[in-house]
Order: C-alpha cells, then sequence, then structure tokens
C-alpha cells in the first residue's frame, strides 16, 4: 500500500489555495463515513510519483496525518488546463462494512501462450476496465485474464475472472464479453491493371485507323467499279444514236 503524507490546511480564500500551490503543494480533501470533511495539502512531487504508478485511482492509500493513518481511495483529480500539473484531489475515507463502486483496470497475462495469437490471431478487447461493486476491505487492484491456451473464436466473458468475495459487477443479468481472440485480418490490395493495356488500347486505335482507311479504300473502289460498269450503258446509247444517224443519212 502507497502512502503520503499531509497536513491540515484551513485556507479560506482563493488567494490561500494559490499560496498552497506556488509552495509545491496540493490541495486536496478528504471525505466519507460519519466524519467530518477534512482539508488537507500534500506534496506535489509525492503526488506526481504516486500518479505515475499504474491504477493511481483504484488503489487505497494510506495517508499520514497528524500522527494517524487514514485509508483512503482517491476518487477525483483536477489538472491544471496548460501545465497539466494537479491542482487538487478529493480522497474517499475507508470505512469497514461499507461498499463502493470503482472501474478496476483488465489486465492480460501470457499472450505469447495463446494458440490462437500464434496461429495469427488478434486479442480484440472489449473491456480494458470492468465497474465493480465492492467491499472498502476487499477492492481488487485488477482484473486478470490469462490467454494461456486460447484458440481463435474464444470469447473471454466476466464469468471466467475470478473476482474476490462479496465483489459483483455492477452489470447484472448478462455474461458480458470482456475479450475475444479473433481471426486475423486480411486486407485485400486492389487489383494492378494489367501491363500494356494502353498499349494495347493504343494498338486498337491504330487498328481501328487502318480499318477505316482500308473501308475508305473499298468504298472508294466500289464507287469507281461502279462508274467502270456503268460506262458500257453509256458507250450503247452512243452507238445507238450514232446507228440512227446513219441510217437518217443512207435514206438520204
Amino acid at each position: 500500500m502507497n502512502s503520503i503524507e499531509a497536513t491540515n490546511r484551513t485556507t479560506k480564500t482563493k488567494g490561500d489555495i494559490n499560496k498552497i500551490r506556488a509552495d509545491g503543494m496540493v490541495p486536496g480533501v478528504i471525505y466519507g463515513g460519519t466524519e467530518e470533511n477534512k482539508k488537507i495539502s500534500l506534496s506535489k512531487k509525492q503526488i506526481k510519483i504516486l500518479l505515475e504508478k499504474e491504477n493511481f485511482l483504484s488503489n487505497i492509500i494510506k495517508i499520514k496525518l497528524e500522527g494517524k493513518d487514514l485509508e483512503v481511495l482517491p476518487r477525483d483529480i483536477s489538472y491544471h488546463t496548460t501545465s497539466d500539473e494537479p491542482i487538487h484531489i478529493d480522497f474517499l475515507r475507508i470505512v469497514k462494512g461499507a461498499k463502493i463502486i470503482l472501474e478496476i483496470p483488465v489486465k492480460f497475462i501470457n499472450s505469447e501462450k495463446s494458440t490462437g495469437i500464434k496461429r495469427g490471431g488478434v486479442l480484440n478487447i472489449v473491456r480494458r476496465k470492468v465497474e465493480l461493486k465492492c467491499p472498502t476491505e476487499n477492492i481488487p487492484t485488477e482484473l486478470v485474464v490469462d490467454l494461456d491456451g486460447l484458440d481463435i473464436g474464444t470469447s473471454i466473458k466476466i464469468s471466467s475472472i475470478k473476482l474476490p468475495e462479496n465483489v459483483v459487477p455492477t452489470i447484472q443479468g448478462r455474461d458480458f464479453v470482456i475479450a475475444t481472440v479473433a481471426a486475423p485480418t486480411i486486407i485485400k490490395e486492389p487489383e494492378k491493371p494489367a501491363e500494356g493495356t494502353e498499349g494495347a488500347e493504343g494498338v486498337e486505335g491504330e487498328a481501328g485507323t487502318e480499318t477505316s482507311a482500308a473501308e475508305g479504300e473499298k468504298t472508294a473502289e466500289g464507287a469507281e467499279s461502279k462508274d467502270q460498269k456503268s460506262a458500257p450503258a453509256e458507250s450503247k446509247a452512243e452507238k445507238k444514236d450514232e446507228g440512227k444517224a446513219k441510217q437518217s443519212s443512207d435514206k438520204k
């Protein structure tokens, strides 16, 4: 259990609080139970060290105040809008026999021993935290999911996780999914155009041009042939006229 020292504060104005912060301290409040709320101040340096640790908001902390040890649970942290420095913390006093609702993080272990992941499967995490109703004296720091031997298609549900005594999920009436071992996702690449397609189109275009030219030549030849066929008819007409003129001359 982490511990931190604190002192009572008697600040009444915003200026008093700003002075505490300027001195490297963070104002806080301890509330809950039958006792009155306590205004405290804590070392910003120590608070930042605790914040770097995993699961800060779900771990019980021991605060040393005026020679007494108080077990508390961090409930809310306020940060400066530009510097992201902690500027205020609320702590819930731990009272034995009481229950509290917390979001507990889920930790996955032995992924290298998962049959499905070895085959190329993917761990699809549905819930990274689970909301639980816990007795204050029995709050889990994390929920552990063992992936050893799990194959593709396996669904990990809340019922498969061993919860501490008297700890229950707030979601009741259904066995909800925490994670699944899913089949690998295959991304199909778009088909590339066949090489030389443009050249083929160009050849087709040239062939079409040559065909048109050939058809034009055939048309011209056809027209010429037609003229040649009509020429004998004209010659016959001329010969007929010449015959008539000869007959007329003989009669004379």
